[in-house]
């Protein structure tokens, strides 16, 4: 689907990573959607074992991503070179992979075409994930009767079958990637591509101890989880998978986990194998076409093995699939065109100027049919979204070609919501086709409580669907809160209440300096302001406490003091004229007796 060159960031003076789509695939609107479905899906993971995207853009007819560039190999380099690796080193490139794919499939993704080329290995050691550009949103996942998306070697049996995508194809595919660390090989291999379809519908992966004896039990099982033919026996997502791999790490020692395999023969494979394919899917409509099949694959030769004719019977699945394989060879190679004088390609158009896209067209010899104008959020305004024909395809040499011209991202005038409710005015958005956001209060002398008082961006503002609008709503008039503690908890509640407040009381009471019975405290303190219908909470007193008197007669006035001060009185020191003695003589409460929390106490010295 595209090239990946390494390139220069000029403006940062760093490396990455530069994925252009084949200027052919670029006249699909389908391909071009994927493409930035890719760059949306992965910005949104920020994974360390994802490989980032920084941007996405179009260039004239080129639609491009720069990514992350990872300086290593891929894991298929590796199996290339190493063949089977030790359960050690299998897990600890398959442990990051499921973290990797465990946050997609949490944010709604599914990758879709798992498979060594697609696991990078840094030379930091660092394992990541790559090409997304088959990702799916989970919630959008369906059967479907066009074309099965991914790479033969790793389909999950409901991909070929129904064409059933959810987060478990993926579990699937890990499981194969493991068994085939483990062993060096695929699990189902065979002369032709149809062969190895017929594998995956009809038998399960083998444990991997069969192709290389003394591996543990819990390695067989681990891959034998992840590639049950029946999807609802496999487990969930990644992260479910990734857990299983853990469990299993845990109940292996160290001899088990660096045993070293011997090396397998890596299977013989073709390029279609390894390669990501669309694979044509049968309809039930005669009417309806076989999906497409990618330039990539190489579906030539699909004879099938035998099979009991009560497995046919069972598998119409097989059949179909096989049938519309063969029917899409045999179209394909009664594709012909006659006399190439007679017929003219027509130029790739994508993001050219409406001038420039006439322009060329007068320049091959063919007209303009007509132009259209529709909305776009991936071509700049008053580029060519698209042509019919597309681009590459033929038409005869005094043919015309409709052009269909961006108008840019849909705009709308956000709505005046001042003065009305809430929500109404979310509906309102809704309606315009933008996106309610976040909603603050503030108080308005000339909005009623609960309606929208402002709006960002402001009324009348010309906005892409979508956008969030965020609301300012009104608390009504202010209402300032009165000092209400000390008063009777009665007259309290009627000088709140009075004022458009309610008011609740505390549970429980508590000691204060004020008197027993009125407010000792309230929520909203005196002098705020509140809104209409807020609540405020009073607490009721108790009264202060009573502390127990200590005697301090005897002791230093400075000490006495902060004797009494300590238990929360107020110290009071009288001292008679003309004495010189600084011990206190009495005090006005004896000591014993219980005092308020906070009342005086007046302590004298001695006297000539």
């Amino acid at each position: 689907m595209a090239t990946v060159y390494r390139a220069v960031d000029t403006r940062l003076d760093r490396v990455l990573a530069l994925k252009v789509m084949h200027p052919a695939l670029a006249a699909d609107p389908g391909f071009v959607d994927r493409f930035i479905r890719e760059a949306k899906s992965v910005a949104r993971l920020a994974h360390p074992n994802v490989v980032a995207v920084f941007d996405q853009g179009m260039h004239g007819p080129y639609t491009y991503l720069a990514m992350e560039y990872v300086s290593g190999c891929t894991l298929r380099d590796v199996l290339r070179e190493r063949g089977a690796l030790q359960p050690r080193a299998a897990l600890d490139i398959l442990e990051p992979v499921l973290a990797a794919l465990g946050a997609a499939h949490r944010a709604g993704f599914v990758h879709r075409d798992m498979k060594p080329e697609n696991v990078l290995i840094g030379d930091d050691g660092r394992v990541k994930v790559a090409d997304f550009g088959l990702v799916r949103s989970v919630d959008s996942v369906t059967n479907t009767t066009g074309s099965v998306l991914g790479t033969i070697s790793y389909l999950a049996p409901e991909q070929i079958e129904n064409g059933v995508t959810d987060t478990r194809v993926d579990v699937y595919a890990c499981g194969v990637v493991f068994y085939e660390m483990l062993t060096g090989s695929k699990p189902h291999t065979g002369a032709n591509p149809a062969q190895v379809l017929y594998q995956h519908l009809n038998e399960d992966v083998p444990p991997p101890s069969a192709a290389v004896p003394g591996l543990p039990a819990a390695l067989d099982e681990l891959v034998a989880q992840a590639t049950a033919r029946n999807p609802d026996l496999r487990p969930y997502d990644a992260a479910a998978l990734l857990g299983l791999a853990m469990d299993a790490r845990a109940q292996l020692g160290d001899r088990e986990l660096d045993a070293v395999p011997p090396q397998a023969r890596a299977a013989e494979r073709t390029a279609a194998e390894d390669r990501t394919s669309v694979i044509a899917r049968p309809v039930t409509s005669h009417a309806a076409h076989p999906g497409p099949v990618s330039h990539t694959s190489r579906l030539a030769s699909v004879p099938l093995p035998p099979a009991p004719a009560a497995s046919r019977l069972r598998r119409p699945g097989v059949l179909l699939v096989v049938l519309g394989v063969l029917l899409f060879l045999g179209l394909g190679t009664g594709v012909w065109y006659i006399s190439s004088g007679q017929f003219t390609k027509v130029p790739n158009l994508l993001g050219k100027t409406e001038v420039e896209a006439k322009s060329q067209l007068s320049a091959a010899g063919l007209g303009v049919k007509r132009v259209d104008r529709k909305f776009s959020a991936a071509f700049d305004k008053g580029t060519v979204m698209n042509t019919d024909p597309a681009g590459g395809k033929r038409i005869r040499g005094n043919g015309a070609v409709a052009l269909t011209i961006s108008r840019g991202p849909e705009v709308v005038a956000v709505p005046d919501l001042k003065g009305k409710p809430l929500e109404a005015a979310k509906a309102e958005l809704t309606s315009a086709g933008l996106t309610p956001g976040a909603v603050s209060q503030a108080f308005s002398q000339d909005v009623a409580q609960g309606s929208v008082i402002s709006t960002d961006p402001a009324g009348g503002q010309q906005r892409s669907l979508d956008t969030l609008v965020a609301m300012v709503v009104s608390k009504g008039r202010p209402v300032p809160v009165p000092r209400v503690t000390g008063t009777a908890l009665d007259q309290a509640r009627s000088t709140l209440e009075g004022l458009g407040l309610k008011v609740e009381t505390a549970p429980e009471e508590v000691n204060s300096p004020a008197p027993a019975g009125t407010v000792a405290n309230q929520s909203i303190g005196a002098g705020s302001q509140a809104a209409a219908g807020d609540t405020v909470i009073l607490t009721v007193s108790k009264g202060p406490r009573q502390i127990p008197v200590p005697d301090v007669t005897g002791q230093e006035a400075d000490a006495a003091r902060k004797t009494l001060e300590g238990l929360g009185f107020k110290v009071k020191v009288d001292k008679p004229f003309l004495s010189f003695s600084n011990t206190v003589d009495s005090q006005s409460v004896p000591a014993g007796q219980n005092a308020a929390e906070g009342s005086i106490i007046t302590i004298r010295t001695k006297g000539l």
